[in-house]
Formats: C-alpha cells, sequence, structure tokens
C-alpha cells in the first residue's frame, strides 16, 4: 500500500504599496487684481508637505507660455531637492456659492500615478502636472467669491512608495472558521442579567442593577465607591442613590460601561433631543472619569455646531475640560462670516457670565489664524 502523500510547502510574494495622502488649498484674495500680471509671472503657495516631500502650487494668472495666455494656469510642483516621486494628484477650483456641500471644478485626474523630478527633465515638463482653466469659467461664476474677490484652488496628493515584495510559507489550511469575538455580546447579555448583579443604583424612581467588578473595571471612580475606602458609606444590600442624574443618562452609562459604544438614539425625536443627551452624557463621563466615552461625545457634540448652539457648548467644554471639543468651538466661531446669531443665543449671554476668560482663546486663536 502506498503511503500518503505529504503536503508540499507553497510560498507568496507580497507587494503592498505604501500610501500617504494630503491637500492644500490656495487662496487667491483679490483675484482681479492678479490680472494682468503678465504671461509667466506666477504666484506662489506656500511649502506644503506630503509623504516626506515638500511641494507647492504655482498659479499663473495671466497663463504659463504666451499660448495659453487666454488661460488661468495652476502647476503642482516638486520642491525636494534630487528626488523622484510616483503620485497621484487632482487639482480642483472650490465653489463658494452658498450650499449644504460646496461643488468642484475638477481638471482629469490621472489614470495612475505620475513622476514628478526636481530637477526637472526640461522646462515644460512641469506641465504634466497642470490645470488649464478658460477665465470665462472663473470669472462670474460661483467659483470667484463676490464681492471678496478670492478664488480657492485645492490639490489633492497621495504620494505611492513601492516597497520590496514579502514572502511567506502557506502552510496547509483545513479551512477551520473562527467566529468573530463574542465578548461584548457576552457582557451585554451581562447587564440584563438582573440576578446574577451585586450592585444596584437608585436613580430619581428607577433602580439599575449592575456587577461591582465591571464597573470598578470601567470607571476609577466607581472602583473607589465599590472597593475603595469608601465602600462602607455604600451599605451593603442598599441601593446606591444617584443625585443629579436623570434615569436615561445612567441607563446609557451603564449600557456604555458593559458595551464601550454609545447607546442608539433612535427614540429620540429631533437632532436636539439627541444634542441634549449627548451633552447630559459628556458630564456623566467626566463626572466617573471614563475618557474614551468623554472623547466620543466630545467629538459628536462639535458634529452639531452652529451658530446658536456653539456658546452653549463652549461653555460646557470649558468647564469639563474638554480640550479638543474646546478648540473645536473657538475654530467654528473664527470661522462665522457674522456673530449676530451667536451673540443672541441664549448660551452666550451664560458665557459671557461664567467664562469670560474663553474670549481670550477666541481672540488668539483667531489673531494667529489671520496671520496665517
Amino acid at each position: 500500500m502506498a503511503a500518503p502523500k505529504s503536503p508540499g510547502i507553497s510560498t507568496i510574494s507580497t507587494c503592498t504599496p505604501e500610501k500617504a495622502r494630503g491637500d492644500h488649498v490656495l487662496k487667491i484674495e483679490g483675484y482681479s487684481l492678479c490680472k494682468g500680471l503678465g504671461v509667466g509671472k506666477v504666484i506662489h503657495s506656500a511649502p506644503f508637505a506630503v509623504g516626506g516631500y515638500d511641494w507647492r502650487l504655482s498659479y499663473y494668472p495671466d497663463g504659463y507660455t504666451e499660448a495659453t495666455k487666454e488661460l488661468v494656469a495652476v502647476l503642482l510642483e516638486l520642491l525636494t531637492k534630487d528626488v523622484e516621486v510616483r503620485a497621484l494628484y487632482h487639482l480642483t477650483l472650490i465653489e463658494q456659492a452658498a450650499r449644504t456641500s460646496p461643488a468642484q471644478l475638477t481638471w482629469p485626474k490621472p489614470t495612475g500615478p505620475v513622476v514628478f523630478r526636481n530637477p526637472a527633465r526640461d522646462a515644460l515638463s512641469c506641465l504634466d502636472h497642470s490645470m488649464f482653466v478658460q477665465r470665462s469659467l472663473i470669472e462670474g461664476s460661483a467659483y470667484l467669491y463676490i464681492p471678496d474677490d478670492i478664488l480657492l484652488i485645492k490639490c489633492d496628493i497621495t504620494v505611492v512608495k513601492l516597497k520590496e515584495a514579502q514572502m511567506r510559507k502557506i502552510g496547509m489550511s483545513f479551512n477551520i472558521q473562527v467566529p468573530p469575538s463574542d465578548l461584548l455580546q457576552n457582557l451585554r447579555s451581562l447587564l440584563d442579567a438582573r440576578e446574577e448583579s451585586d450592585v444596584s443604583f437608585k436613580v430619581k424612581d428607577e433602580v439599575f442593577t449592575a456587577h461591582k467588578i465591571i464597573l470598578a473595571m470601567r470607571s476609577p471612580v466607581f472602583r473607589a465607591e465599590l472597593y475603595g475606602p469608601m465602600k462602607d458609606k455604600c451599605g451593603q444590600g442598599q441601593s446606591i442613590a444617584i443625585e443629579d442624574m436623570e434615569p436615561a443618562v445612567f441607563k446609557a452609562l451603564l449600557h456604555f460601561i458593559y458595551t464601550d459604544e454609545l447607546p442608539p438614539m433612535d427614540d429620540l425625536h429631533d437632532d436636539d433631543d439627541e444634542e441634549e443627551m449627548v451633552r447630559h452624557l459628556l458630564v456623566a463621563a467626566d463626572r466617573y472619569v471614563m475618557e474614551r466615552m468623554k472623547l466620543m461625545c466630545e467629538r459628536k457634540l462639535s458634529e452639531f455646531l452652529d451658530a446658536k448652539t456653539v456658546a452653549a457648548t463652549l461653555a460646557l467644554a470649558d468647564q469639563h475640560h474638554c480640550g479638543k471639543l474646546k478648540d473645536a468651538c473657538i475654530g467654528f466661531i473664527n470661522s462665522l462670516d457674522r456673530m449676530d446669531d451667536v451673540m443672541d443665543s441664549v448660551g452666550y449671554e451664560h458665557l459671557k457670565r461664567a467664562c469670560p476668560a474663553i474670549f481670550i482663546d477666541i481672540w488668539e486663536k483667531a489673531a494667529k489664524a489671520r496671520k496665517m
């Protein structure tokens, strides 16, 4: 009887290019004043870095050559010396008319990465990385912001770096399927298992049960209350009273503790209700020192920012030491053309009374933005 054949060993080589993406916007203030500068006369953007290389945009208001003097020309240039770089790029004009999402006048994308060299092979090779636009498409259109006479030119770049292929062995595969982790599902079911709980909390007229070890693992405040010197104050067999919190908020807090995600808010009537719930959850996260939950609430509140609520959100961020949300609020305020809606909001009066020092941060960041 012939011996069974032993399986051979196969190998595979994998080549995975590295990609680094970035974008830059060149803002031309005084578009009409730049006309007549002369053929071949250029306005450069500040240098910017993508993929470890320095780049710049070059804007020719009267064309790059005599043959293109009726066109506006934009070139992407590689500044880093003595290198050859493969990259994808995309040049666009950004429409600035009031609308939900800005439209763009796009120039056809290259079908694949193109090669940038510095020094270039010849004076005309840079035209391979350029955009030419008829002035009639710009002037009198939404791409030119009236009355400020502003033109916005955006460039997206993806630098592509090839790496040597990596080899690995492919052994025998019996295709044994491993299911995804169900740890979170198990913890979620544990939250609902009242008979296995060992601590209860009373929030107004509602009682919630939980597990001490889970709470202590997730929050240093709960750890101190349930296992530290404060544990004797939490009477054995008695519900722990939670003050200054709504039952729905405490229920959502427990949901996050057991699942590591904010609860769905589909039952809330509108965005205002959802925003208010997230505000309460941020306060709860700060109270129980749950930094991940706090940051998730900060991010969600930053998505709700508008002129009527930003002042109230900024006051909340300052009160609970939410640095990232505070920066987002100040950046939003400084991006507004008119401050009337902010100043007319109820939150603005509270902000002036409770957090007067905030206005120094707003002015300083606005001053820095104008210098950039």
